[in-house]
Order: structure tokens, then sequence, then C-alpha cells
């Protein structure tokens, strides 16, 4: 195990642990009066990895004690997927992850994790875990949830905490944690975006200049729907505040003026919450048009989802949902998603 000065005083020394029992050693050493925080990942750390740190450190505070795991976990690749080209930067990864603010980065081999083989006892996914990406990578979730159980448990952590940007992921952590009683809370961070709007991904490295430009169509198809429902929760709050006796259509036509005026008739004639069929018309249209491109666009799938079950909500949905995008461009299959209100105007 080695010892990295981490040069801020007051602050312990940042460490790397390559085995557990280096990380048992570690966390012994180092127990505290504060809690203790996790950030998982697979490694090629960037800004939203550092932002997962950085905010575990806010949780915690200088008195408690954050843990960043670094694993390639194989459980969850398929066959034809890109475990053996996955980006292996763990020099790097260590810099950024004691200028975030970590204290020990525990970065195992696989047969570490995983002694004596593959494990025969696993965690299932369920239901969720067969919808969306689970429907395009089959057994993903299964071991993705059996790498985060047995990282759980190396660690000790009171709170663990995991990317907005893979949502589904997400939710199946809340949802076995809460199933199987694990003692730890779980907190979502909001996505980390470029300033074009790209979600940053450990997999951006991989596009060509074109396929760049063609992958910012999937953030680009989220925040045309999220205007769209913007532009409908809008229209309706300010028609329900008209006179009973003017008619709902003409009102929205008057209030909408030139802008408005095409969508008057829809907008009136659609349930109050505004239509979630609309925001996935005004997403797909980005993404049809992104198809045609000189890197074209592959989409996968573009769901408007309830966010604990990730199944498709109907058109009269109100509440909460999730807007999920799933594409190839070349090579590379990239996520995203957007969280929306229907109904927020009430």
């Amino acid at each position: 195990m080695s010892d990295r000065t981490s040069g801020t005083p007051g602050r312990r020394d940042f460490e790397l642990a390559p085995t557990r029992d280096d990380l048992d050693r570690v966390l012994d050493h180092h127990a505290v009066p504060g809690r203790t925080a996790v950030v998982m990942t697979m490694g090629a750390l960037h800004d939203g990895h550092a932002t997962l740190i950085r905010t575990a450190r806010e949780h915690v505070g200088d008195e408690g004690f954050v843990v960043v795991t670094v694993f390639v976990n194989p459980l969850q690749f398929g066959a034809g997927e890109d475990l053996d080209r996955y980006p292996r930067t763990l020099d790097a990864d260590l810099k950024t992850a004691e200028q975030a603010g970590a204290d020990v980065v525990f970065a195992p081999a696989v047969d570490e994790v995983y002694e004596g083989g593959a494990p025969q006892v696993r965690i299932t996914a369920g239901p969720m875990g067969e919808r969306l990406e689970g429907a395009c990578r089959p057994g993903h979730f299964d071991g993705m949830l059996t790498v985060v159980a047995k990282l759980l448990h190396l660690t000790r952590p009171d709170v663990a905490l995991f990317g907005q940007k893979d949502a589904q992921q997400l939710a199946l952590i809340r949802r076995m944690v809460r199933d199987l009683n694990f003692p730890v809370e779980i907190v979502g961070v909001p996505t980390v975006r470029e300033s074009d709007g790209l979600a940053l991904s450990s997999r951006n490295r991989y596009l060509s200049p074109a396929e760049r430009d063609t992958a910012l169509a999937l953030s680009r198809a989220l925040f045309a729907a999220r205007d769209r429902l913007a532009a409908q929760e809008a229209l309706h709050a300010r028609a329900e505040s008209l006179p009973a006796s003017q008619s709902r259509a003409a009102a929205l036509s008057a209030l909408g003026e030139a802008r408005a005026a095409a969508d008057a008739h829809a907008v009136a004639h659609a349930v109050p919450a505004g239509g979630a069929d609309a925001v996935r018309a005004a997403a797909r249209t980005v993404l049809d048009e992104a198809a045609k491109s000189q890197a074209p666009l592959v989409l996968d799938y573009l769901a408007l989802v309830e966010p604990a079950t990730f199944a498709e909500v109907p058109d009269g949905h109100t509440g909460e949902a999730i807007l999920a995008v799933a594409a190839k461009v070349g090579a590379t299959r990239l996520i995203d998603n957007i969280p929306l209100t229907f109904g927020a105007h009430k």
C-alpha cells in the first residue's frame, strides 16, 4: 500500500489501496467520528466523477472519510461490448481523486473482487432491470448490482453517491438498498455537462469530431422536450387563470400570440398536465434529424418513464418522469436523460 501526502494542512494522507486487506487497514486506521462516503467508478475519471467526489466531501465534512473505488467490473459487460478497450488510467485517476478530496482509492484487480472466479450467487435486478438499458444489455444490471453490493460491504460507507446520468442504475441501486435493508444512504448527483450540453462520459474520448457533433443531438433532444413541456405548462397555467366564460382554445391563441397560435388548438384539447406524447415527439424530431447526419445517430431507445419503475408513462401522466435516451454514434454507445415534472403549474 502506498501513502501520498495530500499537502493540505489538517488533512490526512491520501492513500492507494490495491487489495481488500489494504482497504481494511486504511478504514480501521482512519476510523473517525464523522461519516464515511463512497464514490464508485470504473476509472477514466473526468469532471463528472470529480463532482461526485467533491459532493461526497461536502456530505461528510472535514472530519469524515471519502473512499473512491476504481474497478472495471467484467460482470456488467456483455458479449461484444467494450470491456477490453475500456480506458484504464489509474495514475491520472489517483491525481483527480486526490485533488477532488478523496482520502483513499480502492483499485483492486478482478481476482481481488471475485476471488475464485465469477460469483455463483448474484443480485438479480428484477423487472426494472429488463427495461431500457436492461433490454439492450441483458444481464448488465445484475452484474452492476452484484459489484455495488460487494463494494458497499467492503468500503463500509454511511452514504454512497452516484450520478443521475445513469438514472436507471441509480433507481435500481436505491431499490436494492431498500429491498435488502442495506444500512447506507444513497445520494444522486445531477449530471455534469460540457459547455455545449454533452453529458460527460468516459466514452466521449472515443468520438471523432464528426461523431461528437452528432452526439450533441442527445442533449439537444432532451432540452427540446423540456422546452416543449415548459411551453405547454405555461400556456395551461395562463389559460386556467382566465374567466371561465372564454373558450380555452381562443384564450390560448390570444395569450400565445404569434408564437403559440399554431399550438393553440392542440394545447386546448390536451390533458391538463400538458401531454407526454407531445414531449416525446419534440425529442424524437431532433433525433430523427441526427440520424441523417454525416456520422449518423442510431437510436436504441427514447423513453419517458416513471422514476421508480422505469415503466413508460401514459399521455395523461402527471408528476415526476424521466426522459431517457440511448444511441450509438459510430462504435460508441451513449446514454443521457433529464428529469421532468408534468402538472407543475398546479
